[in-house]
């Protein structure tokens, strides 16, 4: 148990670092803290992200900590995500794809006492991640042209350990701690053909370390002999981050080569917005389950570092009307002919889900795209004579389709492929020996 419990860690270390690498090629990335994660595993991705009010023995759902309660007492369940994804972009009737792809997470967890769950695992928040130019003339005359280049790296991610209690029959309540980190890098640069006019470079940057904390509660019911109802709520601590926000202008005289730089800082830029989460499920014998997920995320609330030029001069200094509140709603669900089959046809999970979502951005003054999303995947169990005891892993796999729009913005157009395997072994049975 050791040696494997030991295995799961340094997974969850070289996930950390996979997470350096960027998820998105987004250019709404260049925006806010980047491009918000889905946070969820694989089969909640099924469901496209639906799971605030679902209680899984077999899966890791670390969206509402009090979860962790319902695992089973005989497992330790470890499951590892990833992604690929075709973006197509289009504005101005241009038309350009772009491919990529990303390790999503890596989770775990286990019943440590009884109606005591524990989860731990590292999960991305945001992703940064765009490379692109335009170029134009400077003026009617059309005799000098200007390149303006836009690159950004980086997002911010959480290691995270949590535990989930249940308190008394049906009622269970968790939380997450989560060690909070992340680079954010942006380059604006702009030169012009003609050697009289300087070119200039402005880098932002930020160095976040800090802590998240989420907590989570869940109630469930009967309504009949086979119906189970539960109801989820969750809520995310926002608070200040501690972290400086730094912007180095560096302006190039083409003709003498000499360069300046001048350095502006914006201290304890950054803070986290209180999030609220309500959801609910219906669980029909085990074999259907439907339900829906309405979050807050409240940025509508939380300052951001803007740079502008006021009579002349440069200033950087925190906006108060950046961001907007997020709202998102899911639909989705579950359904598996007879989980306890020995068909393994009969055991296979479908899924579908949909949501919609505003975005937490504001650009330009007016309010960043909004979202809608569609699902569908499925659970599949592998067993054998060899591993249907001892080790029972599944393969969570799902189709999604991501369109971002808004008036007079970029439109883009995500089809994504989620993979996600669960490995759940019997590390607590006892063995007996005729």
């Amino acid at each position: 148990m050791n040696k494997r419990l030991a295995s799961a860690l340094i997974g969850a270390a070289i996930a950390s670092v996979a997470f350096a690498q960027s998820g998105t090629n987004s250019p709404y990335s260049q925006y806010g803290f980047g491009q918000l994660s889905d946070q969820t595993s694989g089969f909640n991705r099924g469901m496209n992200g639906l799971g605030l009010g679902f209680r899984e023995s077999n899966q890791v759902n670390f969206i509402n900590p009090a979860s962790y309660s319902s695992i089973d007492s005989l497992s330790f369940i470890f499951d590892v995500g990833l992604s690929g994804q075709i973006t197509n972009f289009k504005e101005n009737g241009v038309r350009k794809n772009a491919r990529n792809g990303d390790f999503e997470y890596a989770v775990a967890a286990f019943r440590a006492f009884r109606h005591v769950g524990v989860s731990f695992g590292v999960v991305p928040f945001t992703n940064i991640g765009y490379d692109y130019s335009h170029s134009g003339y400077v003026d009617d005359s059309k005799t000098t042209t200007f390149t303006n280049e836009y690159s950004g790296s980086g997002g911010l991610h959480q290691v995270y350990v949590g535990v989930g209690a249940q308190l008394y029959k049906g009622f269970s309540i968790g939380g997450n701690i989560s060690y909070f980190w992340g680079d954010l890098s942006r380059t604006i640069s702009n030169s012009y053909s003609d050697s009289y006019i300087n070119s200039m470079t402005k880098t932002y940057s930020a160095d976040v370390r800090n802590y998240k904390l989420d907590l989570g509660a869940q109630y469930c019911f009967r309504t009949s002999k086979k119906d189970v109802v539960t109801l989820g709520a969750t809520y995310g601590l926002g608070h200040k981050l501690n972290a400086d926000a730094e912007c180095d202008i560096t302006s190039l005289n083409t003709q003498s080569g000499v360069s300046s730089t001048s350095s502006l800082v914006v201290s304890d830029a950054f803070e986290l917005p209180t999030m609220l989460g309500f959801g609910f499920s219906v669980d029909h014998n085990n074999h259907f389950k439907l339900g829906a997920d309405y979050q807050l995320q409240k940025w509508g609330d939380v300052s951001f570092p803007v740079y502008q030029v006021v009579n002349n001069v440069a200033q950087y200094s925190l906006s108060d009307n950046y961001f907007s509140d997020r709202h998102k709603v899911t639909l989705g669900g579950e359904w598996c002919k007879n989980p306890l089959s020995r068909r393994w046809l009969d055991r296979v999970r479908i899924r579908m889900g949909g949501s919609y979502a505003t975005s937490y951005l504001k650009i330009n003054g007016y309010d960043g795209p909004k979202e809608i999303s569609l699902s569908a995947g499925f659970g599949i169990p592998f067993s054998n004579g060899i591993n249907s005891y001892m080790v029972r892993p599944i393969l969570n796999i799902s189709g999604q389709w991501i369109r971002q729009s808004a008036d007079g913005l970029l439109r883009e157009n995500t089809f994504r492929i989620n993979i996600g395997l669960t490995f759940n072994e019997r590390w607590f049975a006892k063995w007996k020996v005729d």
